[in-house]
Protein backbone atom coordinates (compact mmCIF):
# COMPACT_ATOMS: atom_id res chain seq x y z
CA UNK A 1 0.00 0.00 0.00
CA UNK A 2 1.45 3.61 -0.74
CA UNK A 3 2.12 6.02 2.67
CA UNK A 4 -0.95 7.72 1.68
CA UNK A 5 -3.73 5.31 1.62
CA UNK A 6 -6.04 5.77 5.03
CA UNK A 7 -7.25 2.24 5.10
CA UNK A 8 -3.93 0.68 5.54
CA UNK A 9 -4.03 -1.48 8.77
CA UNK A 10 -0.82 -1.70 9.38
CA UNK A 11 -0.34 1.56 9.93
CA UNK A 12 0.21 2.38 13.73
CA UNK A 13 -1.44 5.34 13.64
CA UNK A 14 -5.20 4.80 12.67
CA UNK A 15 -8.08 3.46 14.28
CA UNK A 16 -10.23 0.75 13.15
CA UNK A 17 -11.86 3.41 11.05
CA UNK A 18 -9.01 4.77 9.08
CA UNK A 19 -8.61 8.14 11.78
CA UNK A 20 -5.92 8.90 13.69
CA UNK A 21 -5.37 10.33 17.05
CA UNK A 22 -1.69 11.35 16.64
CA UNK A 23 -0.12 14.68 16.87
CA UNK A 24 -0.89 17.48 14.67
CA UNK A 25 0.63 18.60 11.49
CA UNK A 26 0.68 22.54 10.91
CA UNK A 27 0.61 22.78 6.92
CA UNK A 28 2.05 26.16 5.33
CA UNK A 29 0.59 27.35 1.78
CA UNK A 30 -1.68 25.06 1.24
CA UNK A 31 -3.25 27.13 -0.99
CA UNK A 32 -0.92 26.76 -3.20
CA UNK A 33 0.31 24.45 -5.65
CA UNK A 34 2.75 21.86 -2.91
CA UNK A 35 0.76 23.00 0.61
CA UNK A 36 -2.38 21.90 -0.56
CA UNK A 37 -1.44 18.96 -2.08
CA UNK A 38 0.39 17.57 0.60
CA UNK A 39 -2.24 19.02 3.12
CA UNK A 40 -5.17 16.68 0.75
CA UNK A 41 -2.71 13.55 1.18
CA UNK A 42 -2.52 13.79 4.58
CA UNK A 43 -6.05 14.04 5.44
CA UNK A 44 -7.11 11.10 3.11
CA UNK A 45 -4.25 9.08 5.46
CA UNK A 46 -6.04 10.35 8.77
CA UNK A 47 -3.46 13.09 10.28
CA UNK A 48 -4.79 15.74 12.02
CA UNK A 49 -3.81 19.08 10.09
CA UNK A 50 -4.06 22.36 10.45
CA UNK A 51 -3.93 25.03 7.41
CA UNK A 52 -2.31 28.16 7.35
CA UNK A 53 -1.75 31.14 4.99
CA UNK A 54 -1.77 34.96 5.21
CA UNK A 55 -5.18 34.84 4.11
CA UNK A 56 -7.64 31.92 5.20
CA UNK A 57 -10.39 32.75 2.73
CA UNK A 58 -7.57 31.76 0.06
CA UNK A 59 -7.65 28.58 2.27
CA UNK A 60 -8.92 24.96 0.15
CA UNK A 61 -12.16 23.92 2.19
CA UNK A 62 -10.61 20.53 3.12
CA UNK A 63 -12.68 17.91 5.09
CA UNK A 64 -11.31 17.45 9.27
CA UNK A 65 -8.70 19.89 8.80
CA UNK A 66 -8.52 23.05 10.63
CA UNK A 67 -7.98 26.90 9.75
CA UNK A 68 -5.92 28.86 11.54
CA UNK A 69 -6.37 32.80 11.68
CA UNK A 70 -4.69 34.94 9.22
CA UNK A 71 -0.81 33.83 9.94
CA UNK A 72 2.06 35.61 7.57
CA UNK A 73 5.46 34.77 8.55
CA UNK A 74 6.73 37.68 9.14
CA UNK A 75 4.10 38.24 12.29
CA UNK A 76 5.77 35.96 14.62
CA UNK A 77 3.15 36.31 16.93
CA UNK A 78 0.44 35.47 14.96
CA UNK A 79 2.63 32.44 13.65
CA UNK A 80 2.87 31.27 17.31
CA UNK A 81 -1.10 31.57 18.21
CA UNK A 82 -1.23 29.68 14.79
CA UNK A 83 0.84 27.28 15.85
CA UNK A 84 -0.07 26.49 19.23
CA UNK A 85 -0.92 22.78 20.05
CA UNK A 86 0.91 21.60 16.65
CA UNK A 87 3.56 19.22 16.61
CA UNK A 88 4.88 19.31 13.12
CA UNK A 89 5.02 22.15 10.71
CA UNK A 90 5.30 21.56 6.83
CA UNK A 91 7.01 24.99 6.09
CA UNK A 92 6.57 25.71 2.47
CA UNK A 93 9.29 28.31 1.57
CA UNK A 94 7.78 32.29 1.49
CA UNK A 95 7.05 34.14 -1.76
CA UNK A 96 10.30 35.65 -3.12
CA UNK A 97 11.12 38.80 -1.58
CA UNK A 98 13.74 41.39 -0.19
CA UNK A 99 12.66 39.67 3.47
CA UNK A 100 12.32 36.28 2.50
CA UNK A 101 14.60 34.77 4.98
CA UNK A 102 13.50 37.35 7.96
CA UNK A 103 9.62 36.01 7.41
CA UNK A 104 10.85 32.62 7.38
CA UNK A 105 13.58 32.99 10.34
CA UNK A 106 10.14 34.49 12.29
CA UNK A 107 8.13 31.55 11.38
CA UNK A 108 10.54 29.32 12.58
CA UNK A 109 11.54 31.31 15.83
CA UNK A 110 7.46 31.04 16.70
CA UNK A 111 7.27 27.55 15.79
CA UNK A 112 10.00 26.68 18.80
CA UNK A 113 8.28 29.43 20.73
CA UNK A 114 4.69 27.63 20.05
CA UNK A 115 6.03 24.10 20.80
CA UNK A 116 6.78 22.53 17.70
CA UNK A 117 8.33 19.66 17.55
CA UNK A 118 9.60 19.17 14.11
CA UNK A 119 10.00 21.31 10.96
CA UNK A 120 9.63 19.70 7.31
CA UNK A 121 11.00 22.49 5.13
CA UNK A 122 10.87 22.97 1.36
CA UNK A 123 13.88 23.99 0.19
CA UNK A 124 15.87 24.30 -3.36
CA UNK A 125 18.19 22.65 -5.15
CA UNK A 126 21.62 23.27 -4.69
CA UNK A 127 20.86 25.78 -1.55
CA UNK A 128 24.02 27.22 -0.61
CA UNK A 129 25.69 30.43 0.59
CA UNK A 130 27.38 30.81 -2.95
CA UNK A 131 24.36 29.54 -5.20
CA UNK A 132 24.55 30.59 -8.38
CA UNK A 133 20.84 31.25 -8.02
CA UNK A 134 19.95 33.76 -5.51
CA UNK A 135 16.82 32.38 -4.20
CA UNK A 136 18.97 29.60 -3.39
CA UNK A 137 20.86 31.57 -0.93
CA UNK A 138 18.07 32.46 0.83
CA UNK A 139 16.92 28.65 1.38
CA UNK A 140 20.43 28.20 2.86
CA UNK A 141 20.35 30.99 5.55
CA UNK A 142 16.79 29.34 6.05
CA UNK A 143 18.22 25.93 6.80
CA UNK A 144 21.21 27.68 9.12
CA UNK A 145 18.70 28.96 11.16
CA UNK A 146 16.33 25.99 11.50
CA UNK A 147 19.55 24.13 12.23
CA UNK A 148 20.71 26.44 15.11
CA UNK A 149 16.76 26.39 16.68
CA UNK A 150 17.30 22.62 18.08
CA UNK A 151 14.23 21.64 16.58
CA UNK A 152 14.23 18.36 14.58
CA UNK A 153 13.94 18.64 11.16
CA UNK A 154 14.10 17.61 7.43
CA UNK A 155 15.20 19.55 4.32
CA UNK A 156 13.57 18.63 0.96
CA UNK A 157 15.56 20.69 -1.54
CA UNK A 158 13.40 20.05 -5.09
CA UNK A 159 14.50 20.92 -8.24
CA UNK A 160 13.64 23.20 -11.07
CA UNK A 161 9.32 22.45 -11.53
CA UNK A 162 8.26 20.49 -14.46
CA UNK A 163 5.53 22.81 -14.69
CA UNK A 164 7.55 25.90 -15.04
CA UNK A 165 8.60 24.33 -18.24
CA UNK A 166 5.87 25.44 -20.08
CA UNK A 167 4.78 28.14 -18.47
CA UNK A 168 8.31 29.76 -18.92
CA UNK A 169 7.51 29.31 -23.08
CA UNK A 170 6.02 31.91 -24.61
CA UNK A 171 3.04 31.47 -26.77
CA UNK A 172 5.46 32.50 -29.32
CA UNK A 173 6.95 29.45 -29.14
CA UNK A 174 10.42 30.34 -28.07
CA UNK A 175 12.07 29.17 -24.49
CA UNK A 176 14.98 31.33 -23.66
CA UNK A 177 17.33 32.38 -21.24
CA UNK A 178 20.74 32.16 -20.17
CA UNK A 179 20.89 28.43 -19.61
CA UNK A 180 23.54 27.16 -22.39
CA UNK A 181 23.78 23.56 -22.86
CA UNK A 182 23.15 22.70 -19.25
CA UNK A 183 20.56 20.47 -17.90
CA UNK A 184 17.98 20.33 -15.09
CA UNK A 185 16.53 17.36 -13.67
CA UNK A 186 12.91 18.76 -13.43
CA UNK A 187 10.34 17.31 -11.12
CA UNK A 188 6.49 17.65 -10.66
CA UNK A 189 4.70 18.98 -7.70
CA UNK A 190 2.92 15.91 -7.15
CA UNK A 191 6.55 13.60 -6.85
CA UNK A 192 7.57 16.47 -3.85
CA UNK A 193 4.25 16.32 -2.47
CA UNK A 194 4.02 12.47 -2.33
CA UNK A 195 7.91 12.33 -1.25
CA UNK A 196 6.35 14.91 1.56
CA UNK A 197 3.87 13.17 2.66
CA UNK A 198 6.22 10.36 3.19
CA UNK A 199 8.11 11.99 5.42
CA UNK A 200 5.35 13.72 7.04
CA UNK A 201 4.06 10.04 7.92
CA UNK A 202 7.56 8.77 9.16
CA UNK A 203 6.67 11.31 12.30
CA UNK A 204 3.68 9.69 13.15
CA UNK A 205 4.96 6.15 13.47
CA UNK A 206 7.52 5.81 16.64
CA UNK A 207 8.49 2.27 15.23
CA UNK A 208 9.50 3.31 12.05
CA UNK A 209 12.35 6.13 9.94
CA UNK A 210 12.33 9.61 11.22
CA UNK A 211 14.27 11.39 8.81
CA UNK A 212 16.01 14.00 11.23
CA UNK A 213 18.70 15.60 10.11
CA UNK A 214 18.45 14.62 6.37
CA UNK A 215 18.25 16.56 3.18
CA UNK A 216 16.61 14.85 0.10
CA UNK A 217 17.40 16.19 -2.98
CA UNK A 218 13.91 15.90 -5.03
CA UNK A 219 14.18 15.18 -8.56
CA UNK A 220 12.78 13.84 -11.79
CA UNK A 221 14.22 10.64 -13.16
CA UNK A 222 16.31 12.78 -15.75
CA UNK A 223 18.79 15.56 -16.58
CA UNK A 224 17.51 17.53 -20.02
CA UNK A 225 18.92 20.32 -21.70
CA UNK A 226 16.10 23.24 -22.25
CA UNK A 227 16.78 22.31 -25.82
CA UNK A 228 15.49 18.71 -25.23
CA UNK A 229 12.72 20.17 -23.15
CA UNK A 230 11.63 22.74 -26.11
CA UNK A 231 11.57 19.26 -28.73
CA UNK A 232 9.43 17.81 -26.39
CA UNK A 233 6.92 20.45 -25.54
CA UNK A 234 6.72 21.20 -29.74
CA UNK A 235 6.18 17.20 -30.08
CA UNK A 236 2.88 17.46 -27.65
CA UNK A 237 1.84 20.85 -29.26
CA UNK A 238 2.11 20.18 -32.87
CA UNK A 239 4.34 22.81 -33.70
CA UNK A 240 7.85 24.19 -33.75
CA UNK A 241 9.28 25.35 -30.16
CA UNK A 242 12.51 26.13 -30.01
CA UNK A 243 14.96 26.98 -27.14
CA UNK A 244 17.03 30.30 -27.77
CA UNK A 245 20.02 30.50 -25.35
CA UNK A 246 20.55 34.19 -24.30
CA UNK A 247 23.54 35.71 -22.75
CA UNK A 248 23.19 37.43 -19.40
CA UNK A 249 22.66 40.73 -20.91
CA UNK A 250 20.18 39.69 -23.68
CA UNK A 251 18.51 38.13 -20.49
CA UNK A 252 18.46 41.02 -18.66
CA UNK A 253 17.47 43.17 -21.29
CA UNK A 254 14.56 40.70 -22.30
CA UNK A 255 13.07 40.91 -18.77
CA UNK A 256 13.28 44.55 -18.77
CA UNK A 257 9.51 45.14 -20.03
CA UNK A 258 7.86 43.32 -16.94
CA UNK A 259 8.47 46.23 -14.67
CA UNK A 260 9.63 43.66 -11.94
CA UNK A 261 11.73 45.38 -9.27
CA UNK A 262 15.94 44.21 -9.46
CA UNK A 263 16.31 41.30 -7.10
CA UNK A 264 13.45 39.45 -8.65
CA UNK A 265 14.54 39.81 -12.00
CA UNK A 266 17.87 38.64 -10.81
CA UNK A 267 16.39 35.93 -9.45
CA UNK A 268 14.67 34.84 -12.86
CA UNK A 269 17.94 35.32 -14.50
CA UNK A 270 20.59 33.43 -12.33
CA UNK A 271 17.68 30.66 -12.35
CA UNK A 272 19.11 29.60 -15.91
CA UNK A 273 22.54 30.09 -15.22
CA UNK A 274 22.42 28.23 -12.54
CA UNK A 275 21.36 25.07 -14.89
CA UNK A 276 24.50 26.58 -17.20
CA UNK A 277 26.80 26.28 -14.14
CA UNK A 278 25.55 22.88 -14.09
CA UNK A 279 24.49 23.02 -10.67
CA UNK A 280 20.57 21.55 -11.41
CA UNK A 281 22.31 18.59 -13.32
CA UNK A 282 21.62 16.41 -10.25
CA UNK A 283 19.74 13.59 -10.45
CA UNK A 284 18.21 11.69 -7.28
CA UNK A 285 16.87 8.55 -6.32
CA UNK A 286 14.97 10.37 -2.98
CA UNK A 287 11.49 10.78 -4.70
CA UNK A 288 11.51 6.49 -5.70
CA UNK A 289 12.89 5.63 -2.26
CA UNK A 290 10.52 7.76 -0.17
CA UNK A 291 7.35 6.58 -2.16
CA UNK A 292 8.08 3.26 -3.82
CA UNK A 293 7.75 4.52 -7.49
CA UNK A 294 9.92 6.39 -9.56
CA UNK A 295 8.84 10.38 -10.41
CA UNK A 296 7.76 11.13 -13.67
CA UNK A 297 9.68 12.51 -16.52
CA UNK A 298 8.94 15.74 -18.84
CA UNK A 299 6.50 13.69 -21.24
CA UNK A 300 4.35 11.57 -19.10
CA UNK A 301 4.03 15.03 -16.87
CA UNK A 302 2.71 16.56 -20.14
CA UNK A 303 0.49 13.79 -21.40
CA UNK A 304 -1.13 14.39 -18.03
CA UNK A 305 -1.37 18.15 -17.39
CA UNK A 306 -2.58 19.26 -20.83
CA UNK A 307 -3.26 22.39 -19.82
CA UNK A 308 0.33 23.34 -19.44
CA UNK A 309 0.49 23.70 -22.63
CA UNK A 310 -2.48 25.35 -23.72
CA UNK A 311 -1.31 28.25 -24.70
CA UNK A 312 1.08 27.07 -27.33
CA UNK A 313 -1.45 25.43 -29.65
CA UNK A 314 -2.28 26.85 -32.58
CA UNK A 315 -6.12 28.72 -32.36
CA UNK A 316 -5.57 29.33 -29.00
Amino acid sequence: MSPTDPTDPTDPTQDSEGVTNGPLTAVTGASGALGGRVATRLIRAGVPVRLLGRDPSRLPELPGADTAPPAPYGDGEAMRRALAGAHTLFLVSAHESPDRVHEHTTAVDAAVAAGVERIVYVSFLGAGPDATFTFARDHWDTEAHIRVSGVRHTFLRDSWYLAGLPAMTGSDGVLRGPAGDGRVAAVAHEDIADAATAVLLSGTDPTGPTHDGVTYDLTGPEAFTLAEAAEELGRVAGRTVTYVPETREEAYASRSGYGAPDWEVAGWVTSYEAIAAGEMATVSDAVATLTGRPPMNLATYLREHPESYRHLLTGN
